[in-house]
């Protein structure tokens, strides 16, 4: 389909939608083949053919490469005797950033996206459907329809107009400023300096650096990466592309690197890699680095991904994330809604325990 229809339905500022991105997962191989990522997206179209809605949807065979884990639902759903995959999942692969899911050019264009994916997932095309990160929007036309919504937690630093990284340290409590302060300290002294990049300033043999950093976090844990060079490379070649590099020198060395995306008022961060340990490394490469980033660029949020509660103590905020499912079995259905109702309570207790120790000075969060 025609990139400008896609995106026109979509955000602009948000870079995980835009047509080019998925269209260079497909391209480079990253979804389709044997990923276990077969692209199906869901298209809404007026009587004369223009496209009114779009929804990105992948039909999956496993549930690799969502950081919404469901594999406790796939062995129940196994011991009752009923396949759980392939199964229907809107979102974006191998990224946790919640967006727009639903795109469309109206309010009721929308409405009947999310109607439409509620019934896929009821066995008209799957033995479930998932819908993950969705921006509140959409979750809400989600709920609506009659999906069961699961909550989980994020941390994200946030812009309290800060003129520069010392306004944002003023901020914290003496303990936590005295240990970023410690922190940022170690990496200095150890002699790494830092460049910021876009993707198009990039040579290649630089790409190729990048990458190899890249692999190598996904070799330590004995998996292959799940994003290929040549998919980076295509991304990263206009100028107007999104992807932001933090690049850290050991003398003419490049030694690590953090990944990031910008988009509208965020800064997403995404991959981190190191060639070496290095004390304190990975939090001044992947968050004091984007939040001196963020600041300098007057970006609002810097969503540096999933997990880490280490996180809330340089600074970042506990945030709420949603996505919603519905099964085909009634059975198990009605299992993962009692279990949800359960988990909810807890996330949200615990959401409300995280927020007591935030790390500002009372008065300053």
């Amino acid at each position: 389909m025609p990139a400008p229809a896609w995106d026109a339905l979509f955000p602009p500022g948000y870079p995980f939608t835009r047509h080019s991105f998925l269209s260079a997962l497909e391209r480079h191989g990253c979804v389709g083949g044997d990923s276990g990522w077969e692209p199906c997206h869901l298209l809404a179209e007026t009587e004369d053919g223009t496209l009114a809605g779009a929804v990105p949807l992948y039909l999956k065979q496993h549930s690799y490469g969502e950081f919404v884990f469901d594999f406790g639902w796939a062995e129940a759903s196994q011991r009752i005797g009923r396949r759980y995959y392939p199964k229907l999942l809107c979102a974006i692969p191998y990224t946790p950033a919640t967006g727009p899911r639903l795109g469309a050019r109206d309010e009721e264009t929308r409405a009947a996206l999310a109607s439409h994916l509620a019934e896929l997932g009821r066995g008209l095309g799957a033995p479930s459907m998932h819908a993950l990160f969705a921006e509140e929007p959409d979750q809400a036309l989600l709920r609506e329809a009659g999906m069961l919504e699961r909550q989980d937690i994020q941390f994200h630093w946030f812009n309290r107009s800060y003129g520069g990284f010392d306004d944002f340290l003023a901020r914290l409590s003496s303990d936590k400023r005295k240990k970023v302060r410690q922190e940022r300290r170690r990496v200095a002294e150890a002699g790494i300096r830092f460049e910021w990049r876009s993707g198009h300033e990039l040579r290649a043999s630089e790409w190729a650096e990048v990458f190899d950093l890249y692999a190598n976090t996904y070799e330590e844990r004995g998996q292959a990466p799940y994003l290929s060079l040549p998919f980076l490379e295509d991304c990263g070649s206009s100028p107007d592309t999104p992807l932001r590099f933090a690049l850290a020198y050991d003398g003419p060395r490049l030694v690590a690197m953090a990944m990031t995306l910008q988009g509208g008022d965020t800064l997403y961060g995404r991959h981190w890699g190191s060639a070496g340990r290095y004390h304190a490394l990975h939090f001044e490469a992947c968050y004091y680095q984007g939040i001196e980033y963020s600041i300098a660029q007057g970006l609002r949020r810097y969503d540096a991904g999933t997990q880490g509660e280490h996180k809330l103590a340089r600074g970042f905020d506990p945030v709420i994330t949603r996505s919603a499912h519905v099964l085909a079995d009634e059975r198990l259905h009605k299992a993962v809604a009692a279990h949800l109702q359960r988990e909810t309570a807890f996330v949200e207790l615990r959401h409300a325990e995280l927020l007591r120790h935030v790390p500002y000075k009372e008065g300053a969060s």
